[in-house]
C-alpha cells in the first residue's frame, strides 16, 4: 500500500476525532481500510506459507493450513 494511501487513513482518523465524517468521507475510509487489511492479510499468509518447522534431525515441515470458518 502507498504511503500516500496509509497518510489519507491516518488522516481521516484524526478528522473522525475532531468531527463527523462526510459520507464521502467515510466511503473513502472504508475503501482504504478494506484494501489495507487485504494486503496485511495478503502478506501475512505468504509470510506463514514460507514459514517450516526444523525439527531435531534437520528435517524441514511447512506449515499446515488450518480451514477456518469465514475465509
Amino acid at each position: 500500500m502507498l504511503q500516500k494511501k496509509l497518510d489519507r487513513i491516518n488522516e481521516l482518523a484524526r478528522l473522525k476525532k475532531e468531527r463527523e465524517l462526510t459520507p464521502e468521507e467515510l466511503s473513502e475510509q472504508a475503501s482504504l481500510r478494506k484494501e489495507y487489511i487485504a494486503e496485511w492479510r495478503a502478506g501475512a499468509i505468504s509470510l506463514l506459507e514460507n514459514t517450516f518447522i526444523v525439527d531435531e534431525k534437520g528435517n524441514k515441515t511447512p506449515l499446515a493450513r488450518k480451514n477456518v470458518k469465514g475465509n
